[in-house]
C-alpha cells in the first residue's frame, strides 16, 4: 500500500487493467485501486440524495456491528462500492429496512466506452459452380400440440417456472456525521440493553425507543418501546410491539403492552398522544387492517400504562418502500436488460427439455 485516500476525495485515472485501475492523488501518489472501490460522478450524486433523504427519517433505534468492523455500501448490493467502514461498537442510527432481490447490480461506467473501429469484411468471390440449395424442411405434424403435451400437462417448450431469486435483508443507517448507506441486517445488532433484550423470544428486533424512566434505588431504568419480526421475509417491517415497564417490587422488566401477529410499517415515531382530555407521551404504528388499508395507531401512556388513544390514515408509501422503489430501478435502468436476466439461462432451459423427454 503506498497511499490511503480519504472517501469523497478526486482521483485523477492514469491506466485501466481488467477490474483494475492506477490512480493519481492530489498529493501525486500513484498506485492500483480496486474498481469496486471507486466511485463515479453519478454515484457521488445519488450517495448526497441518498443522505439527504436520510437526514429527514426518524431514528429507529442504535445499532452496533455484530462481527467486528463492517461496510457500508452504497446501494443494498454486495456489487456495489463500499465507501465506509463502521468500527466495533461504533453506533449508527437505524433508518428503514428492506428485502432486495440478488440481482445483477448495473453500475455507472468510470471511463467512457471505447469505440472500436469496425473494418468492413471483403466478399467472399463466387465461384464458377454455384453452391447445393438446402433442403427443404419437413412440415410440421398434424398432431404438434399432442406432442408437445407431457403426462403433467406441461408444455415442453414452457419448462417449470424457475425459483424465486435469492434476497437479502438490508438496513438503510445513518452515521454519527450524517453519512448514509446500507448494510446487511444480519451484520447489526441493535443496541438495546441485553436485560431487555433477553425477552425477544428468538425474534429479531427491528426498532426500540425509550419512552421515559424510573428510579429505583437511586438507579434509572428506562421504560422501553420495541418492534419485533419472525423469521423469513415478509412484506411488512414488523409482525409486534411490545413496551417494557421497570417493576419496583420485583426490579426487573415486565411487560405492560402487546400486541402480535400484525402487520407493521416503519417508521414507529414518538410523539405526545390527547387521552381522555389530556396530553401524555405516547408512540404510534403504522399497521395493515384487514381489508388492506393502513391506519397510524396512536397510544398513550400513562405513568406505567398503555392506552389506545385514537387512530388516523397512515402514509400509503413508506420511506422504505420508495427506497426500495428506487433502487430496483437503479438495480436494472434497461428493462431490456431486466428482461434478459429474468428469461432462463441455457442450462435451466436443456434441463427443462430433458424433464420433458422423460415424462412422455
Amino acid at each position: 500500500m503506498v497511499a490511503t485516500v480519504p472517501h469523497g476525495e478526486r482521483l485523477d485515472i492514469v491506466q485501466h487493467h481488467r477490474i483494475f485501475f492506477r490512480v493519481r492523488t492530489r498529493s501525486g501518489a500513484e498506485g492500483w485501486v480496486d474498481e469496486r472501490q471507486l466511485l463515479a460522478p453519478s454515484d457521488m450524486q445519488n450517495l448526497e440524495r441518498l443522505a439527504q433523504a436520510a437526514r429527514k427519517l426518524p431514528s429507529q433505534g442504535a445499532a452496533v456491528p455484530r462481527y467486528g468492523d463492517m461496510r457500508v455500501y452504497t446501494l443494498p448490493s454486495l456489487e456495489s462500492p463500499s465507501f465506509v467502514t463502521v468500527k466495533d461498537k461504533e453506533k449508527v442510527d437505524v433508518l428503514a429496512h428492506v428485502i432486495v432481490p440478488r440481482v445483477h447490480l448495473t453500475r455507472a461506467p468510470l471511463l467512457p466506452p471505447v469505440q472500436k473501429k469496425i473494418i468492413p469484411r471483403k466478399k467472399p468471390k463466387e465461384g464458377a459452380i454455384p453452391p447445393v440449395p438446402p433442403p427443404v424442411p419437413p412440415p410440421v405434424p398434424a398432431d404438434w400440440q399432442d406432442l408437445s403435451k407431457t403426462e403433467s400437462g406441461e408444455d415442453a417448450a414452457g419448462a417449470p417456472p424457475p425459483p424465486p431469486p435469492a434476497t437479502d435483508s438490508w438496513t438503510l443507517v445513518r452515521s454519527a456525521n450524517g453519512e448514509a448507506g446500507w448494510t446487511l441486517t444480519r451484520r447489526l445488532d441493535m443496541a438495546i440493553p441485553f436485560e431487555v433484550a433477553q425477552y425477544s423470544e428468538g425474534h429479531r428486533i427491528v426498532s426500540y425507543f425509550p419512552l421515559g424512566a424510573v428510579e429505583d434505588g437511586g438507579e434509572k431504568k428506562n421504560i422501553w418501546l420495541w418492534t419485533t419480526i419472525g423469521e423469513g421475509s415478509h412484506p411488512y417491517d414488523f409482525d409486534s410491539f411490545r413496551v417494557f415497564i421497570w417493576s419496583l417490587r420485583h426490579h426487573r422488566y415486565e411487560t405492560s403492552y402487546i400486541e402480535r401477529n400484525l402487520a407493521g410499517f416503519e417508521p414507529v415515531t414518538l410523539e405526545t398522544v390527547t387521552y381522555s382530555g389530556a396530553q401524555y407521551p405516547g408512540f404510534s404504528v403504522c399497521i395493515q387492517t384487514k381489508d388492506g388499508s393502513r391506519v397510524r395507531q396512536q397510544f398513550a401512556l400513562l405513568t406505567n400504562i398503555v392506552r389506545f388513544a385514537g387512530q388516523r390514515p397512515c402514509e400509503s408509501v413508506t420511506p422504505a418502500q420508495e427506497i426500495a422503489a428506487a433502487l430496483s430501478a437503479a438495480a436494472n435502468p434497461n428493462p431490456a436488460q431486466a428482461a434478459a436476466a429474468a428469461k432462463p439461462s441455457l442450462i435451466e432451459r436443456v434441463k427443462g427439455k430433458v424433464r420433458s423427454w422423460l415424462h412422455r
